[in-house]
């Protein structure tokens, strides 16, 4: 059996815990190559007897001491490791795990390949998620509300953005609504804005991403409503009301004179001396 770089990937990502990123995968076939070392050796010959037999080799039982044992390398699974290439590129391994995927989705298995934010990795079918939590015992997982999710959206869209900021394109309170996303973990605190106050800032997380099914916020659809731009100048304007005079309420705009505005009202009772 030759090397097959899409076998090695399925081996890869089924004995991973974590996402496997294409630079992990290079990482690992570069130190394959600085070990430069097979698994079979000459070094010890098993004994043979009457027959041509082999005879294994007895080894003292320590009390106490599990055994465990270990299945010997065949010549057939060390041509799993000659003519592995010197560079396996970022392009062939895309192909690679895009072929996986498409087995995966074919065979209808309950298994499929994901790429998320920080690599590949194969996950149950989503129809099989009420068994996975029957076996962890865990609840069903709790819908975000209607507001929350007006709330997340903003913070995807405005990032990074103050709770001011959430109140004032909502026109609600927005505390709920981040609590409840803080606690799920698709927000993050980003930091302080340079603002009076230094109010905490808002951003998405890497479980946001998972959560909305993309890889980055690039891949966000545009608004086809307002511009960025457009909406800046409206959220300025919404948190920096100008100050409206007479001419903006309607009235005259007149100034009485100085010593006449200064004069109180005349008095119809006559001064005494």
């Amino acid at each position: 059996m030759a090397f097959n770089l899409k076998k090695v990937l399925k081996a890869l990502l089924l004995s991973s815990n974590q996402p496997l990123a294409t630079k992990d995968i290079q990482d690992a076939f570069a130190r394959f190559h600085e070990t430069d070392s097979l698994p079979l050796t000459d070094e010890a010959a098993p004994a043979v007897g009457e027959g041509g037999a082999p005879v294994p080799a007895a080894e003292p039982a320590v009390p106490g001491e599990e055994v465990t044992e270990v299945i010997a390398e065949t010549p057939e699974d060390a041509e799993l490791y000659r003519d592995v290439p010197s560079l396996i590129t970022a392009t062939q391994i895309r192909e690679a795990m895009d072929e996986i995927a498409n087995e995966l989705k074919a065979a209808d298995d309950g298994l499929l390949l994901i790429e998320g934010s920080n690599g590949y990795r194969i996950v149950t079918h989503p129809r099989y998620a009420r068994w996975v939590r029957i076996l962890r015992s865990e609840p069903p997982p709790v819908k975000l509300s209607q507001s929350s999710l007006e709330t997340l959206a903003i913070v995807a869209y405005r990032q990074p953005v103050t709770r001011g900021e959430l109140e004032t394109i909502r026109g609600v309170s927005a505390e709920a609504g981040i609590n409840k996303l803080l606690e799920r973990e698709l927000i993050y605190v980003v930091g302080r804005a340079d603002l009076p106050g230094r109010p905490i800032q808002y951003g998405t997380t890497d479980k946001f991403l998972e959560f909305v099914g993309i890889k980055s916020l690039d891949e966000l659809p545009a608004s086809d409503v307002l511009s960025s731009r457009q909406i800046d100048e409206w959220l300025s304007t919404a948190m920096n009301p100008a100050k409206l005079g007479d001419a903006d309420m309607g009235l005259e705009d007149e100034q009485l004179p100085l010593e006449q505005g200064a004069v109180g009202p005349a008095s119809d009772q006559p001064t005494s001396t």
